[in-house]
């Protein structure tokens, strides 16, 4: 089973994507956008920019968590990672990340 790009409307009206891995696991948030347009070219970016190494920052969040970015060639972020336990488990969120980012389809749930 694919992975799978999740398009929503949040409560303030803006909409954001996730993608999950093919066992329903989020991976990766977007950030807000103002449109569902906008929205749909941040996912067609994660695709264009998932399989592609340097793309991906690794960090700790302030309780020191690991996670990682996803960002476009022009440094934007395009999607933030899940907290992980360990650095071993953030880097096989960019493994599954880098798997089906490229060839998830969206589901529209807006």
């Amino acid at each position: 089973m694919p992975g799978k790009y999740i398009l929503r409307t949040a409560t303030n009206g803006q909409f954001f994507f996730n993608l999950h891995a093919a066992n329903g696991e989020k991976i990766l948030t977007s950030e807000m956008y103002t449109t569902k347009a906008a929205a749909l070219g941040g996912i067609a970016s994660a695709k264009e920019n998932s399989s592609i190494d340097s793309r991906y920052t690794k960090f700790n969040d302030i309780a020191g968590n690991p996670r990682f970015n996803l960002k476009a060639a022009n440094s934007q972020v395009i999607g933030v990672s899940e907290a992980y336990s360990t650095q071993q488990a953030r880097d096989q969120g960019i493994a599954s990340c880098k798997v089906h980012g490229p060839t998830a389809t969206t589901e529209d749930q807006t």
